[in-house]
């Protein structure tokens, strides 16, 4: 083989081998990718049916109910409601009223199973796009007013 086939062999190696690796990097990153939905996107269903995602909003005052390590709560972005089941240990800083966001899966279109519940780190912290959901459902609950 010519010195310049042996290059172009070895370029077009490269290639296939790069191409490889950003295919992996590629699947790997869509795999761990979460989304986050409001209860308002929920229930108009616009959330992924049986992929993992994340809902966040404001635990409703009230609404928390404990078995053992199983826990339900509703978490509502002022307009709409979705209630979340919780099998384990919850955040010290879990309340009523206090902002939350929660990983996990429909159950069904009225019950979210959460695999992951995180609280709030301060009074003063809400996750931002657990702010922006309440701040877009107060907006759309005016316009209806």
């Amino acid at each position: 083989m010519k010195p310049r086939h042996q290059r172009l062999a070895l370029i077009l190696g490269g290639i296939v081998i790069l191409g490889t690796a950003t295919a992996f990097v590629l699947n790997a990153f869509q795999d761990n990718l979460v989304f986050f939905f409001t209860p308002s996107q929920i229930t108009k269903g616009e959330a992924p049916q049986n992929k993992a995602f994340r809902v966040g909003g404001m635990v409703k005052v009230g609404s928390i109910q404990k078995e053992g390590i199983n826990t339900s709560f509703i978490v509502t972005d002022t307009a709409k409601e979705i209630k979340v089941t919780y099998s384990g240990i919850l955040p010290d800083l879990f309340q009523e009223g206090k902002g939350v966001v929660a990983q996990g899966k429909l159950s069904n279109p009225d019950l979210f199973t959460a695999s992951e519940v995180l609280a709030k780190h301060d009074e003063n912290y809400m996750p931002p796009e657990a702010q922006h959901a309440v701040e877009q459902a107060n907006k759309a609950a005016k316009t209806l007013k």
